[in-house]
């Protein structure tokens, strides 16, 4: 299997939003989660209000049984923005915390980039 390929399976099983979807879904209670470096976060900036959880400890900090969960994760029905900085790590990510459970876990279509393009409300890191 390819990186590609396996891009293209975890972005077939999630339902994936635009952001102003996103936007929406934090509005109502969602997690958005950013996943970024802090470098790429001091560069590119981030959205008021997302988690800032590094990749490298995701599932960790999100799934509900874990005993190093943020305790905004509650649930697994929890919805559950993931975005980095274009939107391709972060599908792989959604995927990954779906595996765990979190059935309502996706991630931003183009990632910070497209909110920031869209608009929509940044903060500097």
């Amino acid at each position: 299997m390819t990186v590609d390929e396996l891009l293209a399976r975890a972005r077939a099983r999630l339902v994936r939003l635009l952001p102003r979807d996103a936007a929406e879904a934090r509005d109502r209670g969602a997690l958005l989660v950013d996943i970024r470096p802090q470098a790429q976060r001091a560069e590119e900036g981030g959205i008021p209000g997302a988690f800032v959880i590094e990749r490298n400890v995701l599932e960790w900090r999100l799934d509900p049984t874990s005993p190093w969960r943020i305790p905004e994760a509650d649930g697994h029905q929890r919805e559950v923005v993931v975005f980095c900085s274009q939107g391709y790590t972060s599908s792989l990510a959604a995927a990954s915390l779906q595996d765990l459970g979190l059935v309502r876990a996706t991630d931003l279509v183009g990632g910070f980039q497209a909110w920031a393009e869209a608009g929509l409300p940044t903060e500097l890191s």
